[in-house]
């Protein structure tokens, strides 16, 4: 789970500092993201690699939709959709503090990296970690070539 606080002007000239929430359950991955061959970080390295700027954003667009959500009280749900069956996502897309993260991950590589791992399951994170250390690996043994 991604805690992130953004610092924004709202729409009263106001400025606000707000915690906001991101995650995503295995199931989840497997269910939104991994439906052709592939990881989430090799379909993530395949479009920064390629630079289609529109698949990039929507690939964030799609992250960020997928991982809004808020911790219940108790602790024990992380919600996505309101008592009304709402995406939660909506209401957070209509304030600035989405377009401060949006395009904070479309302007700084290591903040999107962040991102991603953030909101990854703990496992999951550790097999990001280990497909980045192959990636490295690989690099490492071009340039030595």
């Amino acid at each position: 789970m991604l805690k992130k606080e953004i610092t924004y002007t709202d729409y009263f000239g106001k400025e606000r500092k707000e915690t906001f929430y991101f995650n995503l359950s295995k199931g989840e991955i497997s269910r939104d993201f991994l439906k052709t061959e592939g990881s989430l970080v090799d379909k993530l390295s395949k479009i920064v690699n390629a630079k289609d700027n529109a698949d990039i954003m929507d690939t964030f667009e799609n992250l960020i939709r997928k991982s809004y959500g808020e911790i219940s009280e108790d602790g024990r749900r992380f919600t996505k959709k309101d008592d009304n069956g709402n995406w939660l996502f909506e209401k957070f897309a209509e304030t600035p503090a989405y377009d401060i993260l949006f395009m904070e991950l479309l302007s700084d590589e290591k903040n999107a990296v962040e991102f991603v791992k953030g909101v990854l399951d703990p496992e999951l994170q550790k097999e990001v970690a280990a497909a980045q250390a192959e990636e490295a690996k690989k690099q490492l043994q071009l340039v030595n070539k």
